[in-house]
């Protein structure tokens, strides 16, 4: 599996002022980070761009980019609401936490994911919204605070003592 890769605060930082004054082949790749692509398909635009073969490392280690997801990101667990979807209070927090999600980090974007919010009755169908908000908060602010999200949302619920 790939990695995906994402401009880091720094790396779209140089976007805007050139600070660092990249060679235009290392800036034209950093251009293309977008948080969508894998390694693979950056490495395949190298050679167009003039990049040097190793420009992603370079760009890695100047803090510019960052991996946000592919053979990093973990393995899907089972659902974390397994044996306890029917706990109110679970669904209570959880609805709350999402609800609280979608004002923060969409806005009036997210109106269309609150709906399903809405729609969900149990704790098992807002987690299996999680990779749909996910994307969401991905698309509006940034793919590493979608991947933060998710391991914060994750690990509210496994603070949650399992019904018995």
């Amino acid at each position: 599996m790939a990695y995906i890769h994402a401009k880091t605060a720094a790396g779209r930082q140089e976007i805007e002022d050139r600070a660092r004054r990249l060679l235009p082949g290392l800036r034209s790749i950093l251009l293309m980070v977008d948080g969508q692509r894998d390694d693979n398909e950056l490495t395949a635009m190298l050679p167009g761009l003039r990049a040097p073969d190793d420009a992603l490392a370079q760009l890695q280690e100047m803090g510019l980019i960052e991996i946000v997801g592919g053979a990093l990101a973990p393995a899907a667990p089972r659902a974390l609401t397994a044996g306890r979807e029917q706990d109110p209070a679970l669904y209570k927090q959880l609805y709350d936490w999402m609800s609280e999600s979608v004002r923060r980090h969409l806005g009036l974007k997210g109106y269309f994911m609150q709906l399903k919010i809405e729609r969900c009755t149990d704790a098992a169908g807002l987690e299996k919204l999680w990779p749909e908000m996910a994307a969401a908060v991905s698309k509006a602010k940034s793919p590493a605070l979608a991947n933060r999200w998710l391991e914060e949302t994750r690990a509210l619920l496994s603070s949650q003592p399992e019904a018995v």
